[in-house]
């Protein structure tokens, strides 16, 4: 250990704890003559001064819980001694909205991209199969499972063909919340540039009636946009196979497409966090958050989503609101989550797993501290609902769960090209059509989980990189999967299980 090692680090000066680099055993005392009261994991939080019960546990110069006893300098803070509480955020729309620097249209980055006949923009170029209703996810993955390696060795520019299944479209109320944020989803992926031609289909009795789907979302079907229903083909088999026949019609149409060189204002990215410990938001999320900057300075989108994972941090996002109607728009949605947990009688504090507390991470306050910073610093756009198409240049959030599957198929369906996704405890997850980059919070995991890790944000710890280095990094790994590098999670073949449209509402 050198002298200017500490195994513990202060997130603001102003805090009055500190996370443990490593675990630290009870008696050590660290070179800032801290005296360890008992031993605390790595990760996990020790009080660097005397929290008297009833006072403010702070971290990144914010209030992350409330101290439910006396708390001793030296000492471990987490579920046994801080708690949850209520406070008023001083929201402060705008007040810290900024012009972006944006670079100069003739210095921005490209990428090697998809051009569409109608000039939409693509990272990856799949034929795939959506459902209605859950009755109908066994046919689409059998018509799927018959474009095996050798078939699709013919058609060299088709990424695959991907089926959807999810577990809802019937017993549900034909209006209303949870059928839009499912009609939404559908259609979002119906409409998304990274297909290239799409399979839908019914069962023919459920709620989500394929010809009202088609009207409401204003799909038209054609050569490459085609509906059936079990029902109405004659049952599994004869749909199974019609359903082959119509996507071997798809294959060559797909397989004209080549990649070009496109701007990377193209590109639409989703922003998503999970198994998060301490560490993630150190290292991970702030690097991630620095690309995203990259992003939007080149003229890119950047999509923040999981208002949950929010909750406590908005104010940070609603004082870089561009106008008072976009900073009134995330606060409005702040209030259906209080009332929603409210009334199915739970509470937005619930969202910390057990990964979560194990990785150090206490309350959501403090987890939606080391999320938001992933937003990076430009001005907060817009706020869009749950799988709403995403039109806005920039920053913009998108009102999600903090589920992950449910939160990306929402950003999936907003027109996200692609998502990085940081992970503390090693989330091996992915999505399909648009690829997931998998962003490792510290190197422990990483080097455990590397066939599912695409970069160790752990460098930073290790003082192998520094922030900006990794956000550098993070940017071109990017720039790379958008021009068509696979992911760890497409080389395992994540993404047709990962389909979970946000489900609200009675199943009745």
């Amino acid at each position: 250990m050198t002298a200017s090692y500490s195994p513990t680090i202060k997130m603001h000066p102003d805090d009055n704890v500190a996370v443990c680099l490593e675990s630290l055993a009870a008696g050590a005392v660290t070179p800032e003559g801290l005296e360890i009261k008992q031993d605390i994991p790595a990760r996990h939080k020790v009080a660097t001064q005397a929290i008297p019960a009833g006072q403010a546990v702070r971290k990144y110069k914010q209030i992350i819980g409330i101290a439910i006893k006396d708390i001793a300098p030296g000492s471990h803070v987490h579920e046994h001694n801080m708690g949850m509480l209520d406070y008023e955020r001083d929201f402060a729309i705008g007040r810290e909205a900024r012009p972006t620097d944006f670079v100069h249209p003739d210095k921005r980055a490209h990428f090697m991209g998809i051009v569409r006949p109608d000039g939409r923009i693509a990272t990856r170029n799949y034929l795939g199969i959506l459902t209605t209703v859950t009755c109908s996810a066994t046919v689409a993955h059998h018509i799927a499972n018959h474009f095996t390696d050798s078939i699709m060795a013919d058609y060299p520019n088709v990424d695959g063909v991907a089926a959807f299944g999810h577990g809802t479209g019937c017993a549900m109320r034909a209006a209303g919340e949870g059928f839009d944020n499912l009609s939404r989803a559908i259609a979002g992926f119906a409409d998304h540039p990274n297909f290239a031609g799409l399979l839908i289909v019914g069962l023919g009795c459920e709620v989500m009636q394929l010809d009202s789907l088609m009207s409401r979302m204003n799909l038209e079907a054609g050569p490459l946009l085609r509906t059936m229903n079990i029902q109405d083909m004659g049952g599994t088999r004869a749909t199974v196979e019609r359903g082959v026949e119509i996507l071997k019609e798809m294959l060559p149409i797909a397989n004209r497409t080549s990649r070009q060189k496109v701007g990377a204002d193209q590109l639409t990215m989703g922003l998503e966090c999970g198994g998060s410990d301490a560490y993630s938001g150190i290292t991970a999320n702030p690097a991630l958050g620095k690309a995203a900057d990259l992003l939007v300075r080149h003229g890119g989108t950047v999509v923040l989503s999981e208002t949950t994972e929010i909750y406590g941090a908005e104010h940070l996002l609603t004082m870089r609101a561009e106008t008072p109607e976009v900073g009134r728009k995330l606060i409005d949605r702040i209030r259906f989550w209080e009332d929603y947990t409210a009334r199915t009688h739970d509470e937005i504090n619930n969202n910390a797993t057990p990964g979560n507390k194990a990785g150090g991470i206490t309350t959501i306050l403090e987890k939606s501290l080391g999320a938001v910073v992933k937003a990076g610093s430009t001005n907060l756009r817009e706020v869009y609902k749950y799988a709403e198409p995403v039109r806005e240049k920039g920053l913009v959030f998108m009102d999600t769960p903090g589920y992950d599957l449910a939160s990306i198929t929402g950003m999936v369906a907003g027109g996200c090209h692609l998502v990085c996704f940081t992970t503390g405890c090693g989330t091996v997850t992915g999505s399909k059509p648009a690829p997931t980059i998998k962003l490792a919070s510290n190197s422990d995991m990483f080097n455990r989980l590397k066939g599912d890790m695409d970069l160790n944000c752990g460098q930073l710890l290790d003082g192998a990189a520094s922030l900006d280095e990794l956000g550098e990094q993070i940017f071109q790994l990017v720039l790379q999967t958008a021009s068509g590098r696979r992911t760890k999670s497409e080389l395992h073949g994540f993404g047709d299980h990962e389909f979970v449209p946000w489900t609200t509402g009675a199943t009745v």
